[in-house]
């Protein structure tokens, strides 16, 4: 196989057991053929008994397994996965990061590309992997369902491609996600209705498994299993509904080699940051002797906002595999891991600016260095009054809002794709998304506006014709106090060409810009209390979702959706809908 043996290393965990299996499948399914294979996967959408934190719960799953099944693919490989749903919920999946180049019927973010997948029917998702490499994920993309909907996508190099980086000798995804009590349906539902925060998650998980710092959770402990000398990759990806996270293994230095699918420049860390949305590949070398100890893998959030949050820490363990000449392991000293301080923002902000593309000739930094459209985004939280007759719990009595450039967006009833492609877009959408602000102000300042309500109810599209070359800055506001907003574009890469604290500077800001080597994302955080300049080339035509990756965020309006219109070759159209679309 080259490259890409992929076994992850042993581990309590059924769910890794479970990607063992898949990955075996895998190594002895791969053709030697330089060309794409098609790979066909079922998802089957239902009801699961699960036991965490010494109560069991009935969560909808895929398969059966919580996280859900790890999807396997090259470079080149086209993707089939048929989804059916036994649940009474409506369900759509998300393939995150995945480009989706003319396959934007196979995106899945419910009342955007597709209508839901209702109970008892069916949809396949068809889709070639791209240009791409490394780690992303699958959710549901719909309410909050990918609570429990999730899993990785795990994407190797074509046949005898190496990586640009030391041979892992096996990966392990690590999933970073949340545990529930409650059902997350519920809580979205009265949170809407009230207009308050939600209630917060009750654990983080790695794996599914919360680890022993939270009540009879010592058995539910994801472990992983080394070799001294050894170096392996962790796939590492944040599918918490609501929280960024720090991440830091005990006495380990980790090397960060692939984010969101697409090479890095190397660097070495101690602490990751990762928000939800984003996957980090690292690379862990594993101590060169056996150190009669154990270390503690432990993730927490990194809080920016004025709200009520899960101020846990999920924790695994780091267990090197002892010599034949060791016999008693049970008591060994376990080392605890260093994290930074839950609003260490100096931290956060050092970690993200190491991130640089690879930039070499294999693989290039194609940065568009002339721009066609300028955009500027301001993205933050608001309020709308309180409905008459109706006590509502958000500040002041009023209903927390989100909007970007004070447009709340609201979803359709029928999916903008079809609306679009079918020409009924009339009273499904506007295609006038304001592309400044509607009234300027001091973004960032100290009471900065008087009026915090938001416009809402609109569904705004930005139309883009084919090729355009787009500047997207989005800027932070501190209307009800400034936060970090992690900004996922569905359909594209992005390059991050600059950042920077306060209100953007039009006139100095821009000389700063990295225009050589800057990190190629899908996902990135606006710096709380600042701005992250992006751009892209729209050569992807569709509707293409972009939202805060904060759920409660994505909830409350801060999305909208850019609409890219076919080019003129027969290569550039976006082809029909599949015969299965589901219908509205």
């Amino acid at each position: 196989m080259g490259s890409s043996s992929l076994l992850p290393a042993t581990s309590a965990s059924a769910y890794s057991i479970g990607v063992l299996v898949f990955a075996l499948c895998f190594m002895f399914h791969v053709p030697n053929a330089a060309a794409g294979v098609t790979r066909h996967y079922q998802f089957d959408i239902n009801l699961k008994n699960v036991t965490r934190l010494c109560q069991t719960k009935s969560i909808v799953t895929v398969n059966g397994q919580f996280p859900g099944p790890p999807i396997f693919a090259r470079e080149g490989d086209r993707v089939v996965v048929k989804v059916v749903n036994h649940v009474q919920n409506n369900i759509t999946i998300h393939w995150h990061g995945v480009r989706q180049l003319m396959s934007g019927w196979s995106d899945g973010p419910a009342y955007v590309t597709q209508c839901p997948i209702q109970t008892g029917q069916s949809y396949t998702y068809n889709f070639t992997i791209t240009g791409q490499r490394g780690t992303l994920f699958w959710h549901a993309h719909i309410s909050w369902l990918r609570a429990t909907l999730y899993g990785p996508i795990i994407i190797l190099p074509k046949p005898n491609v190496p990586y640009p980086f030391t041979k892992p000798y096996k990966e392990v995804p690590m999933i970073f996600g949340e545990w529930f009590k409650a059902d997350t349906e519920a809580i979205i539902n009265q949170a809407l209705q009230t207009g308050g925060g939600p209630n917060v998650s009750d654990a983080y998980t790695i794996n599914g498994l919360p680890g022993p710092l939270y009540n009879c959770s010592a058995k539910d402990t994801f472990k992983l299993k080394v070799k001294p000398g050894k170096t392996y990759l962790l796939r590492l990806v944040n599918a918490v509904l609501n929280d960024e996270l720090f991440f830091s293994i005990a006495n380990h230095t980790l090397t960060v080699v692939d984010a969101d699918a697409v090479y890095v420049k190397p660097f070495e860390t101690d602490t990751i940051l990762i928000t939800p949305g984003q996957t980090t590949n690292v690379l862990l070398k594993a101590k060169p002797y056996y150190p009669k100890a154990s270390f503690v893998m432990a993730a927490r959030p990194y809080v920016t906002g004025q709200g009520t949050f899960d101020n846990s820490t999920t924790t695994g363990i780091l267990e090197y595999i002892s010599p034949s000449s060791v016999k008693n392991t049970s008591k060994l000293p376990l080392f605890p891991a260093t994290l930074p301080p839950l609003n260490d923002t100096s931290a956060a902000t050092n970690f993200t600016k190491k991130f640089r593309s690879l930039a070499s000739k294999q693989y290039p930094a194609n940065v568009p260095q002339n721009v066609d459209k300028r955009f500027f985004f301001t993205v933050g939280l608001g309020t709308n009054p309180c409905p008459k007759n109706h006590t509502c719990q958000g500040p002041n009595g009023s209903m927390f809002a989100a909007s970007v450039n004070n447009v709340s967006f609201a979803l359709p009833t029928t999916a903008l794709l079809q609306a679009h492609f079918t020409g009924q877009s009339n009273r499904v959408y506007s295609p006038y998304f304001p592309y400044y602000p509607i009234h300027p102000f001091d973004y960032t300042g100290n009471n900065t506006i008087n009026n915090t309500n938001v416009i809402s109810n609109t569904t705004n599209l930005v139309v883009l014709p084919f090729n355009t070359n787009v500047e997207l800055i989005m800027q932070d506001t501190s209307i009800l106090g400034a936060e970090s907003h992690p900004l996922h574009l569905h359909g594209y890469n992005f390059f991050v060409v600059g950042q920077g604290f306060g209100n953007y500077d039009p006139i100095n800001d821009p000389a700063k810009f990295n225009l050589v080597d800057p990190v190629e994302r899908n996902t990135v955080g606006v710096p709380s209390g600042g701005w992250v300049a992006i751009r892209f080339r729209a050569d992807n035509p569709g509707v293409w979702f972009m939202h805060c990756h904060l759920e409660i965020h994505t909830s409350w309006g801060l999305k909208m959706a850019w609409l890219v219109l076919d080019g003129k070759l027969p290569n550039q159209k976006l082809p029909p809908p599949p015969a299965d679309l589901p219908k509205c």
